[in-house]
């Protein structure tokens, strides 16, 4: 049980959600996420959709509601790499992050009366991340159900320079996305603890098709020619990317 409540987020990715802004001169919240990414057994993991579904979604919403934690969401591989679900949990804070999974753990093991219900075995393994939300849309609206996470490997001595790249260059081209109606959310994060990925951009739409059709056309408006220095220089840090696109089966907010 324990093991899928260790977690979060792209999402990330998600799908991972983003800043919120609750006025145009007020600074935002700090957000961060809290990301668990399973390695399932693929015979078997919709068994596993369904235990959170019974045992867990109780438990988190209940914490939502009660501000244990601020949010949290299962995914469902659609198409990528190994990992085949994501758990997460937000905060304000690493530290809340961290507190809230104690509790979380402590609430689990109390409903379950210690029973195991067989999720370990579907999914045996995991990768955790924290993440810090930078920019991007997605906690101030609802996300859509199709999601893209893409994790990128950067230079961390010039990542700074990347998430200022991201806000300056491509935020007014997402955003003129989300005001056309053509993604719902998207998001960029940082990395605060985990493995070799960096950077986390998140994306949501209604659905897979118009996902990847709006990513070409944002991508085509940002590089374009080849000529945007900045966004060059963005590829020159951030050097190398792997691609998920996830199905949202669980959001609450």
């Amino acid at each position: 049980m324990k093991n899928y409540l260790v977690i979060t987020a792209l999402t990330l990715a998600i799908s991972a959600p983003a800043a919120l802004v609750a006025e145009h001169h007020e600074e935002k919240e700090d957000r961060y996420f809290y990301a668990t990414y399973f390695n399932c057994d693929t015979a078997t993991q919709e068994q596993a959709d369904e235990l959170i579904k019974k045992n867990t979604a109780p438990i988190f919403d209940a914490a939502v509601t009660d501000g244990t934690i601020k949010g949290w969401g299962w995914l469902s591989h659609h198409t990528g790499g190994k990992w085949r679900r994501i758990q997460y949990h937000t905060s304000d804070s690493v530290g809340g992050l961290l507190t809230a999974q104690e509790t979380l753990a402590k609430r689990a093991e109390e409903a379950m009366g210690g029973a195991d219900d067989g999720f370990a075995k579907i999914c045996g393994s995991h990768d955790d991340y924290i993440w810090k939300v930078e920019s991007g849309n997605g906690i101030a609206e609802e996300r859509a159900s199709a999601a893209m996470s893409v994790y990128h490997v950067c230079d961390f001595t010039k990542e700074e320079r990347a998430d200022e790249i991201v806000e300056k260059v491509f935020a007014p081209v997402y955003n003129k996305a989300v005001e056309d109606g053509k993604i719902k959310s998207w998001g960029w994060n940082s990395h605060v603890i985990g493995g070799k990925y960096r950077r986390l951009g998140t994306m949501t739409a209604a659905n897979f098709q118009d996902l990847v059709k709006a990513r070409g056309e944002i991508l085509d408006t940002i590089y374009g020619d080849g000529e945007n220095a900045e966004a060059n220089e963005f590829s020159e840090i951030c050097t190398s990317h792997t691609d998920y696109l996830w199905e949202v089966l669980h959001e609450n907010p």
